[in-house]
């Protein structure tokens, strides 16, 4: 595809008067074709589309992939179904248009938006092997790191490894500039359409080259990345969107301790990766790789044995099904044990170069339902770490904090007292009886030192051991998001 500046202007215009965006396709298909093509169906949303009418058009040739009239193909794209043929959006034949490329409508931070991507493989049971410089569109993994990634203004921000450029759309609408930087050529070619194609007013500097390479020398406030994690041995094809070419999880290394050094002071590293579970336990090999004098904040969401995982990325390849498929499965797995694997752990790793004394580190598994976006709970992760916590401070419960009280039906003391989040990463923690009334005072008015004096007077308690004991806990729900200080 030759990016030739009038094309994205006009085509964008196209988009525009058929109303093509994610909003008016979702409520054009409803929810059950909406879900069905989220699981790459398209025949309930196929049924939903037979009107003719411009928008019904554009979403069979490039959501559903299905071949459309000539006729109703040029309504839609008015004098452009020619130019978009020649530039390898389209394939025409006598009477008949059908997609090569997939434009999608997508919603960010309230902004409409169109992401040109490599077609969607294997809607409805249909062939699913992909070339190895195939540009992946928007995806499970790429709304996740969307989600993750803080919004708040900045100057410059880098999407690393920025495939169709998606993170760089999102890092535009609050950062003063961005540079975007891929290894795949189709990808750097389609990330710069995109950005012409939206009509960005923040510039955003594509670059080629391999991971800080292209940005030798230079800090940011805000570094997105959702690199190619896959762990593997790294001898087979290589698929450029998901595989780095280093075996096991080295890129997701590499990034982690690369990154302090491109970082401005307060800058934030946002990571979506996959690591290595080893016999022994994975935060202390996580830790080890970050700067010292940067925190740390890993949430690990899921855990998959070598089997699973095996599976899941042999299919993601189309692997599923060929002569060669047993011997690539085993050949992993046998990789896997000679390397001590246990399993493969995903989820979140955050580093900010906050110039502490003493950075704050925290490593959490917590698989459970979130609130999403996530990223303003990592935000208020990072504002508490700001915070001393000490006998003079006025914490204050947040406002979504519940107290839940177990316990067999008619006993007079509850067995356990749990303090649960609605909001946010939506924790939960055991609290004993000083713990929960201690929470239940933090109004703002009393100091930690005179709530813990009061309650140890009322339970009959040392008062130095009580302030001993539970300023540490104190600590822990402001740091946690229990308290707000």
């Amino acid at each position: 595809m030759r990016d030739q500046s009038s094309l994205p202007s006009r085509l964008r215009e196209s988009l525009v008067a058929a109303d093509f965006t994610y909003d008016r396709v979702a409520e054009l298909l409803g929810t059950s074709a909406h879900d069905a093509l989220a699981r790459n169906e398209t025949t309930p949303a196929l049924r939903r589309t037979t009107g003719g009418s411009p928008l019904e058009t554009l979403v069979r040739l490039f959501l559903l992939q299905a071949v459309v009239d000539l006729g109703a193909a040029e309504a839609a794209l008015p004098g452009l179904v020619d130019r978009l043929a020649a530039e390898g959006f389209l394939e025409r034949s006598v009477g008949e248009v059908a997609a090569r490329l997939d434009v999608r409508p997508y919603a960010a931070d309230g902004d409409d938006l169109w992401v040109v991507s490599d077609l969607t493989p294997g809607l409805d049971g249909g062939p699913h092997r992909v070339g190895p410089d195939h540009v992946l569109g928007i995806s499970s993994a790429s709304t996740s790191l969307a989600q993750l990634t803080i919004r708040e203004p900045v100057g410059r921000s880098l999407d690393l490894g920025t495939g169709c450029g998606v993170q760089a759309l999102h890092l535009a609408g609050h950062s003063e500039g961005v540079v975007a930087t891929d290894v795949n050529e189709r990808a750097l070619r389609l990330a710069r359409f995109n950005v012409a194609l939206n009509d960005l007013r923040t510039p955003v500097d594509v670059r080629a080259g391999s991971f800080f390479e292209p940005v030798r020398g230079e800090r940011f406030d805000l570094i997105a990345t959702n690199p190619p994690f896959v762990i593997s041995p790294a001898t087979g094809d290589r698929l450029v969107y998901r595989d780095s070419g280093l075996p096991g999880d080295r890129v997701v290394e590499h990034i982690v301790r690369t990154a302090p050094a491109h970082l401005t002071d307060g800058g934030w590293c946002q990571v979506l990766a996959n690591w290595v579970i080893p016999t022994a336990g994975w935060e202390e090999r996580l830790a080890g790789w970050a700067d010292p004098a940067c925190d740390l904040y890993v949430v690990q969401r899921e855990v998959v044995d070598p089997a699973a995982y095996v599976e899941l990325w042999l299919k993601d390849a189309g692997q599923h099904g060929a002569p060669d498929y047993h011997d690539r499965y085993d050949t992993w797995l046998s990789w896997f044990e000679e390397q001590g694997i246990r399993a493969v752990g995903f989820g979140w790793i955050n580093l900010r170069r906050s110039g502490a004394a003493r950075p704050a580190r925290e490593l959490l598994e917590w698989p459970y339902d979130v609130e999403q976006p996530i990223a303003p709970a990592l935000h208020a992760w990072a504002t508490a770490a700001d915070r001393p916590v000490g006998l003079d401070t006025r914490p204050v419960v947040r406002p979504d904090v519940q107290q839940e009280t177990l316990g067999a039906p008619g006993a007079e003391d509850p067995e356990a007292v749990v303090l649960r989040q609605q909001r946010g990463l939506r924790r939960a923690r055991r609290a004993d009886t000083v713990e929960a009334a201690l929470v239940g005072a933090c109004d703002g008015e009393l100091s930690v030192g005179q709530i813990l004096d009061a309650l140890a007077q009322l339970l009959d308690l040392d008062v130095a051991g009580t302030r001993e004991r539970y300023l540490p806990v104190v600590r822990e729900l402001v740091a946690e998001g229990f308290l707000e200080a």
